[in-house]
């Protein structure tokens, strides 16, 4: 009797199998009365098919596999008792002519640490969760956009490190769980977001070219293990988000390029189905399959991993045919256009399959262009993305921060374009990973002026960030302004905490992220004008911003007022929209953030005295780059 049914080939070949993962790759099982493994592969093109592995000595000739009826479904299947956990195989595939193809298991769950290229053979289904408070409470969200949301970006392999050891110092799963939860519980942050954890050959990819869709990677310990470090984040509270990467594949010989002999989940078309920038392979997303593989992993994820959401990487580079690409490299779509129809069709499928199937869980898109209604809903031409990536606001942000304070008046209007925008989708500020590399510097070094001047300007910005209407995202390490740029071969300089000015970066970022969440006028209206106010955005002389963000209820409403220049005001008056008494949150002149003592009251009334036209106001003492926050 098969394992791969007629029913599972139907909903196969029609692309909605999404249990896929269930019946394709290794998995224990009974023939007759014996108990064994069966492994089944996709590879319509092969000749045969055999599998070898630690049971059979690596035999080429001893487990053949058989096509499973209909033929032409191309999925080969067989049983061999004598397989046991923990044991390493591979597909040897011949072609038609007569090559053999050493390849991976595209569904195993557990491979072999890199270098290594096999799959491991291991049952996903004895972990005991204790997280249902957890899911429970996700599964109960119900607009998860009035949510506060401020995640951390995290690569596990380089967030802490043991001394040089045989595993190149890396933290297990396990260990990493206990210590990145006691930082994030202390910094305030809602959910972390992890990367590289796809299996992945090349550390130097940062987890961004994937050979394992289904397996967390084995540099860190095992399936189970991953499942313990999810599991110790819920039940503490945090969420947990994934980079996913459905982009592309690298070519590496274990992998996915080429499978059979012949393109398969790639496109045929090079000019489809390679990305010339980055050497990769672009999965063809308008083939059943290829669509049901990718779909398969992204269930798996969230519904047998518990993972809370999932930032799709690259997706312009999916939507766009010729995306990197120069005249004659890239075919147009059948009505002429530079759109991937398949792409499109693809993303509304998956992420309104991942939502209505998992209530709570969200699918981010880390997209770079003006592609419009990302968030948007299905039936109005949407992609229906929970969330997107601001990139816009990120490079708007970065290139006005780097400024000399002196030329900031002259280019006021990039930090208060992104809210002549905001409403056009859901969106996440984000200052990510790929703006702390490549020479472009951390976020500390792209500071102007003295040293003191550095800290005090990325404080002033960080303010900015976590006032302005958005989710949050920050990167690891830029938290307490680490001076170096990010590199995945070491851990982050911790030691720099040593350093007062750093402490002082870390604990504003904290007490900042403390507001965020204590106060819902910072995230409840996130997408609508109704939670945001201007009280003067065109101080461009002064380079001050300040603004009100809005609670649905009125109250506890959080006034920002934040000086971008060097230059004191003894007595800076600040329109107000309502008669109440101010009462101070935040001031970054506090000594605990490396000011010279708050001179700012702790509360102040308004006065009936009219500016930025408003008929009442405050005024109080404003030092250079100070951040003042108000509760009202």
């Amino acid at each position: 009797m098969s394992n791969f049914t007629e029913l599972d080939g139907y909903l196969f070949g029609q692309g909605t199998h999404y249990d896929i993962y269930k019946k394709l790759g290794a998995h224990k099982g009974k023939q007759g009365k014996e108990t064994g493994v069966f492994f089944n592969v996709w590879a319509p093109h092969a000749a045969s098919v055999a599998v070898i592995g630690e049971f059979n000595d690596w035999d080429e000739n001893r487990n053949f596999m058989h096509r499973v009826e209909p033929a032409e479904q191309g999925i080969f299947e067989t049983f061999i008792p004598e397989a046991k956990e923990g044991q390493l195989y591979k597909y040897l595939i011949y072609t038609d002519d007569g090559t053999k193809l050493y390849k991976a298991d595209p569904y195993a769950t557990y491979a072999e640490v890199r270098p290594g290229t096999a799959s491991r053979i291991f049952d996903t289904t004895k972990f005991k969760w204790t997280d249902q408070t957890w899911m429970k409470q996700r599964k109960a969200i119900k607009n998860f956009w009035e949510q506060p949301l401020a995640i951390y970006e995290v690569h596990p392999g380089s967030w802490k490190r043991h001394p040089r050891t045989e595993n190149d110092g890396f933290y297990s799963y396990k260990e990493f769980a206990h210590s990145i939860t006691e930082y994030v519980l202390d910094m305030g942050y809602t959910h972390v977001e992890l990367m590289g954890i796809s299996e992945y050959p090349f550390d130097g990819s940062w987890g961004y070219q994937v050979t394992g869709y289904y397996a967390p990677t084995s540099r860190y310990g095992t399936p189970d293990d991953f499942k313990y470090l999810v599991n110790y984040l819920h039940k503490n509270g945090i969420g947990v988000i994934l980079d996913w990467v459905p982009a592309h594949f690298p070519k590496d010989a274990h992998g996915l390029a080429d499978f059979d002999g012949q393109p398969l989940y790639e496109y045929g078309d090079p000019r489809k189905g390679e990305h010339p920038d980055w050497g990769t392979k672009i999965f063809n997303y308008g083939k059943p399959e290829v669509k049901n593989f990718l779909i398969g992993s992204a269930l798996q994820w969230v519904e047998q991993y518990h993972i809370d959401g999932l930032r799709v990487d690259a997706v312009a580079s999916m939507l766009y045919l010729d995306y990197g690409k120069k005249p004659g490299q890239w075919v147009p779509n059948e009505h002429g256009g530079n759109e991937n129809l398949d792409a499109i069709e693809f993303f509304k499928h998956i992420n309104t399959l991942i939502r209505g199937r998992n209530p709570g869980a969200v699918m981010i898109a880390e997209e770079s262009t003006a592609w419009p209604k990302i968030t948007g809903d299905v039936e109005n031409g949407g992609l229906n993305f929970s969330y997107k990536w601001n990139m816009g606001w990120m490079h708007d942000f970065i290139d006005y921060m780097k400024l000399d304070p002196y030329f900031r008046k002259d280019n006021h209007n990039r930090m208060t374009f992104a809210m002549s925008y905001n409403e056009a989708e859901r969106y996440i500020l984000v200052l990510s990973h790929d703006e702390v590399v490549h020479l472009k510097g951390s976020m500390l070094a792209k500071m102007p002026g003295l040293e003191v001047d550095k800290y005090k300007n990325l404080m002033a910005g960080y303010a900015f960030m976590m006032g302005h209407p958005g989710k949050k995202l920050l990167f690891m390490g830029q938290e307490f302004a680490q001076g170096t740029e990010w590199s995945e071969a070491r851990e982050l300089d911790w030691y720099v905490l040593d350093n007062p000015n750093h402490r002082h970066v870390s604990r504003m970022f904290k007490e900042l992220l403390t507001i965020y969440r204590n106060y819902p006028a910072m995230y409840e209206q996130d997408v609508s004008w109704a939670g945001f106010e201007w009280i003067n955005a065109n101080d461009n002389y002064r380079s001050i911003f300040s603004f009100v963000r809005k609670s649905k209820n009125g109250k506890n409403n959080i006034l920002f007022v934040i000086n971008m220049t060097p230059m004191r005001y003894d007595d800076y008056k600040v329109g107000v929209p309502e008669n109440k008494k101010c009462k101070l949150l935040l001031d970054s002149e506090n000594t605990e953030f490396g000011g010279e003592g708050g001179k700012i009251e702790d509360s102040y009334m308004p006065v009936h005295e009219e500016c930025d036209g408003r008929e009442y106001s405050i005024a109080f003492p404003v030092a250079p780059y100070q951040v003042a926050v108000f509760v009202y």
